[in-house]
């Protein structure tokens, strides 16, 4: 049997118990539960134990580190309300039902942002060619304000780094439920970064935006990229979507590295979007981006996690996928649970888990070469991003 060669790719992985720190507190969605059964439920497969993995604690980043992306002034709020969480700052965000104040929130956030920036580092000097930070993907945070579960934007903080190491082309691709406005925004008239979101529509999910003429600033236009599906799109309608534009657009931009951000909440049991998929689904998108990144970047590429918040079924299965084919060894699709891991959630939390690493769907797309169908509302919206950002790419909206 031929060897697989990207079983032996450096890879990093992002993770320590600490990083458990950022907790919004017990009623809120975003538990780190979903961390601490995705790291179990990778040992117990045994992908930290990979020859060619090695698990990196995060560290906290410096405040100058941050205020590469973020205001000066907005990193001392978020100290001011990590010292003093009972003095909100809710003007920058902090201490709003979305993201509450509590007690350590800097070291906690920045630590999570620490992770995709020690990635960045480790492919800027070739001391991995793959890493996977699945504590990240805190793709709503903006320059001066926390937004949507997120304090400091890892992803721009990781892609930023990359920048200033040399790095002329990154290609963000981010298919989290919600669109990843943060990220678009910090890079919105940088035409070295092209940012392209998979995402349920604004019209009926936060934040609100990411449709098809969000199209880039007026040095970077074409460099962002919307794809704003409507709800209770399933996984054929979906993956059509995604092969009818990020392809195309890795191809054509021919990015040095790339980023992506794997939040899970685009899952039919997530409480957070309106969106079918299945863990097939995003586990196949990670292999299509794992494919992409050895087409067009010599293999480099830092993946995240995101949003996900059915933390018992989804998550913990969706990102130890991530980390399985980041690390160049996918888990079968049909794998079984470890009873070990079983045995822990019901244990502990008195949770019933699944008993295979899929959903059993039936996983198929029509491609986009067949035609366009002005009938199908998925078909509609991407034939408006074709159309918006196509021809700043050389590419034709109708037939590329």
């Amino acid at each position: 049997m031929q060897a697989n060669p990207a079983a032996s790719v450096p890879t990093h992985v992002m993770w320590d118990e600490s990083m458990l720190a950022y907790n919004f507190g017990q009623q809120h969605p975003m538990s780190p539960i979903r961390l601490d059964l995705t790291a179990r439920l990778s040992a117990d497969f045994g992908l930290f134990d990979r020859d060619n993995v090695s698990v990196v604690a995060p560290e906290v980043a410096t405040d100058e580190q941050l205020q590469t992306v973020h205001d000066a002034e907005y990193v001392a709020a978020v100290h001011a309300v990590s010292a003093n969480p009972d003095a909100p700052d809710e003007s920058r965000g902090l201490g709003t039902e979305d993201d509450p104040a509590f007690a350590g929130m800097h070291e906690a956030s920045a630590r999570l942002a620490g992770g995709t920036l020690q990635a960045a580092e480790a492919l800027l000097s070739s001391k991995a060619v793959h890493a996977v930070n699945f504590g990240g993907g805190m793709h709503h945070a903006a320059r001066d304000k926390a937004s949507g579960f997120c304090i400091y934007n890892d992803c721009a903080l990781g892609i930023q780094r990359l920048l200033d190491g040399g790095v002329q082309r990154v290609l963000y691709v981010d298919v989290d439920a919600h669109h990843g406005d943060g990220t678009q925004n910090l890079f919105w008239n940088d035409p070295r970064v092209l940012t392209v979101s998979i995402h349920e529509t604004g019209m009926s999910l936060f934040p609100g935006t990411g449709f098809a003429n969000e199209i880039g600033g007026p040095d970077a236009l074409g460099s962002a990229v919307n794809v704003a599906v409507p709800p209770r799109t399933g996984d054929a309608a979906w993956m059509r979507a995604f092969h009818a534009v990020v392809p195309q657009l890795a191809h054509a931009f021919k990015p040095e590295i790339i980023v992506s951000q794997h939040g899970c909440d685009n899952h039919a049991r997530d409480i957070l979007s309106s969106v079918r998929l299945s863990v097939d689904a995003q586990r196949q998108m990670m292999l299509d981006i794992a494919e992409l990144a050895r087409e067009v970047t010599d293999d480099r590429w830092i993946a995240t996690g995101g949003g996900g918040y059915d933390i018992f079924n989804v998550v913990p299965r969706s990102w130890s996928h991530l980390v399985a084919i980041v690390s160049g060894q996918p888990v079968p699709l049909r794998a079984e649970v470890p009873q070990r891991w079983r045995d822990y959630v019901l244990e502990r939390y008195g949770q019933t888990a699944p008993l295979l690493m899929n959903d059993d769907a039936q996983l198929w797309w029509r491609s986009w070469e067949v035609g366009y169908d002005p009938n199908d509302a998925v078909d509609r919206t991407v034939m408006a991003t074709r159309k918006e950002v196509f021809p700043y790419h050389g590419l034709d909206p109708w037939f590329d």
